[in-house]
């Protein structure tokens, strides 16, 4: 299963994310109901459906130690938690998390292949505008046909 697209959103007054129903649908055949929630910057959240960072974690623990890996899971263990989403499709956002990255109200769900990013809808926006895919990064991926 491949996660893709932009599914714009909620997040309510208690700090809930309401699963679109196209992903939850999935979700649910795929998945199930387990997530961990994070960010490595604060900017934004990642959501991995709980077997995906499962798979993250095997690999880092068969990295030897450096900084880096050091830096990503200070960084992944200080806004995560493990969420489970609710029968009506919903998904607790951190509280720390919700503040840093300013997420809440309406927010773009975002799919990254393996997991979702949920972030400010309106700073995306203005992000998107301010530094927009050129000819350059398009050529630097090397994929055909793009």
């Amino acid at each position: 299963m491949s996660f893709r697209g932009n599914n714009p959103t909620r997040i309510d007054e208690k700090g809930r994310l309401k699963m679109p129903a196209d992903l939850k649908r999935r979700i649910d055949e795929v998945y199930g109901r387990r997530f961990y929630i994070t960010s490595r910057t604060g900017e934004r959240a990642e959501i991995y459906p709980m077997r995906e960072w499962e798979k993250i974690e095997d690999e880092l623990a068969a990295k030897p130690s450096s900084a880096a890996k050091t830096k990503f899971m200070d960084a992944t263990s200080y806004y995560g938690q493990v969420v489970d989403m609710d029968d009506q499709g919903r998904l607790l956002i951190p509280q720390l998390l919700r503040e840093k990255a300013k997420i809440s109200g309406d927010v773009g769900v975002l799919g990254r292949t393996t997991f979702l990013v949920v972030v400010n809808a309106e700073q995306h926006e203005a992000k998107l505008a301010e530094n927009p895919v050129t000819d350059a990064d398009i050529e630097s991926l090397g994929i055909a046909g793009l």
